[in-house]
């Protein structure tokens, strides 16, 4: 744009600034004004309706820190030191072109500390990495294998080659892509055994900047036209109108966003309910449907394999019930109900936890493992886990079968009982009264304990769905963190993690965080949440995916696109949602707007369709309640009308200009204590220290049994067979991670291999047990059987060592999944995560369920059933090693 023009409009803004212009919000980072943000030197300024400009630059592009962490990698995997191990190196250039460092493969090092830490790396800087890999090279030729620091062998038939991951552009801590990153790939041409590679380091980042101006790039007069008394609300609505003809696609469907093509079943769910339903209710059945197959819902791919990793595919029926209540389309009813109940009735034999009651599974949406999980645990791990958010959605979907149910005058349906069983035991194993929200998710091997962080997502989903009961929903919002920026999608933050979900804020969930707070009525966080979305939206010209919640900037977070499809949905959902209340039941649409003071005003929705009606709709004022409510200028007694009216009409709603005061909890960033590594010997638990004033945490069998500030703990009175865990807790009460469990002793441990039964064994592939293994694929269907006999009746813990070569740990489809049956019955699905794309030495143990044995003689079967099959369909293939029973 014109530079004088610009100029000439940021000195507009600070006159109006001088003039006591209105504020909607104000905090120590940032204000947002009527007709512009400002954030330190950096301004967004509306010129009209239609036209923005901002000035802003990200704050990670200013200074480019010459101190990098780094460490290396084979096949993609965290292998080279512990998990909180990282090579540290200045990399500023002194005299030479370019700088060269040298190390060797896990050994821990420190590189070039008398240089300046203290300035900013020039641009362009090359570096090379030398790595004397030959200690590997030795153990692959000597041993056939390497055994990593965490015990894992990588077989010299597996290796696929040398990476390097870190903390700096271009590095990343993104191990499980880095198979996919060409660039971060050493090579070794001499063959001598060091491996090399050279990268430039603040080299120019087109990520790093936003446009300058926005004016509609697209006709968005075909939509709802939004005007009212604050010109930035107008031209942020203009601006997410256009950014949604962009996500059209030309088979009809919604793109993910700028940088992600083709739909994806958790992002257009929780879009489409979010406002596309009433926006675009054609365009999101197509999308929808886009994610059936075989009448079930799909998964995406994602960890291990996707399904039943990642289970939280049932959040389709959130879309898919929203997009009846607007459009009253009974056919589509039907399918949708036919579509959900199908993929429950699966779900139900494959990741419901009977013994919690809960359902199983990766959480939803924050499906990045690494950024939410503790590093030592593996997609079987992930799976045996049991999320807050994804128990959220499962227990609205529920709920919407069972209105679906009512819709379609089906019968002795037992939905709603089902539901309220679930909600008694999310509330049950979840919610912690001492902290006033939910618990983030249970986990570990044999025995399970709550992560205490906030899941911002399933708090919202709590609040929304009337899991939580009035007194909880009081304290979730009360007590929730809130950063200066936005509301986290955790909190605290995972050390050494660099933003994406862990620190980082997704302005979607920032949306419905902001809804939950306005079903409660909660005007003062209503103001913080819509602010939070406003800022980033003006400054930076678009609808980022995410940005860092440390800092508030775009830049820095591990990926990130503009025009995201959900950050579109949310922007849009405040104006329909929160400014004008909508809410749409199954016969009716309702109107309850929350307006917090600052924002009060005149705000205008015209030609806004609802199934044969068109509504011009107008909100005067501000407070919590709506004191008048005109249909057509005639006064109403509710704020509600019916599906049944026809053609054009007009609302008016006048509040109340009052609102309760309620608190909230404006918290500083923090971040948890690192993960200690426990390990068994001589009698004793040890393990690494993390931290300065830092006292430890035993657990025995899910259970805390001593608090000390030493690293180690005697065993004596334990018994053989118990799971021990560790915990760092800091001064201020923030807790890390528990340990990956280990076990004092085996205890009663049966040992089968899988090749002395009834199926061929193979031996192609190194690092098995016994004589071989057995394949399993859709080609090989035949049930394995055994025998085990018990002295008494009681229950044991099973558990199967493994390989699934078919693909890698963090995405794709080919998820190895089977039945277990004791005695006849059903009595578990079992789950072979990938392990590594083509790495079939790859060999792991999958996670520990309970079977109960009767006394004598058992018959155990392994075999495959319809619900057994995976999103991929073709491939669903793994090897048993062996089998694994231990007394409980």
């Amino acid at each position: 744009m014109n530079f004088a023009k610009y100029l000439f409009l940021l000195l507009i803004a600070g006159l109006s600034a001088c003039m006591s212009e209105p504020v909607l919000y104000e905090s120590d980072a940032y204000t947002v004004y009527h007709n512009k943000v400002k954030q330190g030197n950096y301004s967004a300024v509306v010129n009209d309706d239609t036209y923005l400009v901002s000035n802003y630059e990200s704050q990670e592009s200013q200074r480019f820190s010459p101190v990098i962490q780094f460490k290396f990698s084979i096949n993609g995997g965290d292998n080279e030191m512990g998990y909180n191990q990282d090579h540290q190196a200045n990399i500023f250039p002194v005299w030479e072109d370019s700088v060269v460092l040298d190390v060797t493969f896990g050994e821990k090092a420190n590189l070039r500390k008398e240089v300046a830490a203290d300035k900013s790396v020039p641009r362009n800087t090359p570096v090379t990495f030398r790595v004397d890999f030959n200690p590997v090279l030795k153990d692959f030729e000597s041993n056939g294998f390497y055994e990593d620091p965490h015990g894992n062998r990588i077989y010299k038939e597996d290796f696929k080659g040398l990476f390097i991951a870190g903390s700096a552009h271009p590095l990343s801590w993104d191990f499980e892509n880095l198979m996919n990153n060409p660039q971060a790939k050493l090579t070794d041409e001499d063959n001598d055994g060091i491996y090399v590679i050279t990268l430039v380091f603040n080299d120019y980042d087109p990520s790093a900047y936003v446009s300058s101006e926005w004016t509609p790039a697209n006709d968005i007069s075909k939509y709802p036209s939004f005007t009212g008394s604050i010109p930035l609300l107008n031209a942020i609505y203009n601006l997410s109108l256009d950014e949604l003809e962009k996500l059209k696609e030309e088979d009809g469907t919604f793109r993910t966003g700028k940088e992600w093509s083709g739909v994806w079943t958790r992002d257009v769910s929780y879009s489409v309910y979010l406002s596309l339903a009433m926006l675009e209710p054609g365009m999101s059945k197509t999308s929808l449907m886009r994610k059936v197959k075989n009448n079930r819902i799909i998964q995406d791919t994602g960890t291990g394999g996707a399904w039943p990793v990642s289970s939280d595919r049932v959040v389709w029926s959130l879309a898919a019930w929203e997009i009846y209540k607007y459009t009253g389309d009974k056919d589509w009813l039907r399918s949708a109900y036919e579509i959900i109940s199908n993929t429950i009735s699966v779900d139900e034999k494959t990741v419901l936890n009977k013994a919690y009651g809960l359902y199983s599974g990766e959480s939803s949406f924050l499906d990045w493992r690494k950024q939410t999980y503790p590093l030592w645990m593996e997609p079987t791990d992930i799976y045996a886990s049991l999320n807050l958010g994804t128990n959220m959605v499962f227990y609205q979907t529920l709920n919407i079968l069972d209105q679906m149910a009512g819709e379609l005058e089906i019968c002795d349906t037992d939905w709603k009982q089902k539901a309220g069983m679930l909600k008694q035991s999310i509330n049950k194993y979840f919610w912690m009264p001492e902290k006033g929200y939910y618990g983030q998710y249970l986990y570990g091997d044999r025995y399970f304990n709550l992560s205490e962080k906030s899941e911002t997502l399933g708090e919202a989903l709590g609040v929304l769905f009337d899991v939580a009961d009035q007194e909880q929903r009081s304290q979730i919002l009360t007590h929730v963190p809130n950063l200066e920026y936005g509301t986290p999608c955790v909190w605290p933050q995972i050390p050494n993690v660099r933003p994406y979900h862990n620190n980082g804020i997704w302005p979607f969930v920032q949306a419905y965080w902001t809804l939950a707070a306005a079903k409660e009525k909660h005007s003062e966080l209503v103001q913080y949440g819509y602010a939070s979305l406003l800022r980033p939206a003006a400054l930076f010209l678009t609808n980022k995916e995410n940005f860092v919640a440390e800092t508030g900037d775009f830049a820095g977070t591990e990926i990130n696109s503009d025009w995201q499809q959900w950050s579109v949905a949310g922007q849009l959902a405040m104006n329909y949602r929160i400014l004008f209340g909508m809410n749409l039941g199954t016969n009716t649409l309702s109107f309850n707007p929350v307006i917090p003071e600052s924002f009060s005003g005149v705000y205008q929705l015209r030609d806004f369709p609802y199934r044969n009606a068109v509504l011009d709709i107008e909100v005067e004022g501000f407070g919590d309640e709506v004191k008048e409510f005109y249909l057509d200028d005639e006064l109403q007694h509710e704020q509600v009308i019916g599906a049944g009216l026809k053609g054009k009409h007009t609302i008016k709603m006048v509040m109340n200009n009052q609102a309760q005061k309620h608190d909230f909890n404006r918290s500083e960033f923090m971040v948890s204590p690192e993960t200690p590594m426990a390990t068994f010997s001589d009698e004793q638990l040890s393990w690494s220290p993390v931290g300065e004033k830092v006292i430890y945490q035993v657990f025995c069998n899910g259970k805390m049994v001593s608090e000390t500030s030493g690293t180690n703990f005697e065993f004596e009175g334990f018994e053989a067979g118990s799971e021990f865990q560790v915990q760092a807790k800091t001064e201020n009460g923030l807790k890390s991670f528990l340990s990956e469990p280990v076990f004092y002793r085996e205890h009663n441990t049966l040992i089968f291999e899988a090749e002395d039964f009834n199926l061929a064994n193979q031996s192609k592939f190194p690092g098995f047990e016994g004589d071989g293994y057995v394949e399993f694929s859709m080609e090989q269907k035949n049930y394995l059987k055994f025998s085990v006999s018990s002295a008494e009746s009681g229950k044991w813990f099973l558990s199967f060592r493994y390989a699934n070569g078919s693909g890698p740990v963090n995405t794709d489809n080919k998820c190895g999944i089977r039945t277990l049956f004791v005695n006849g019955e059903f009595a578990s699905s079992l789950v072979f995560p990938q392990r590594g794309n083509g790495e079939w030495a790859n060999w792991g143990t999958t996670n520990t369920i309970e079977v109960e044995l009767r006394e004598g003689k058992n018959q155990l079967e392994i075999g495959f059933e319809s619900f057994n099959e995976n999103m991929n369909g073709d491939i669903n293939k793994f090897f048993i090693d062996r089998v694994i029973l231990e007394k409980k």
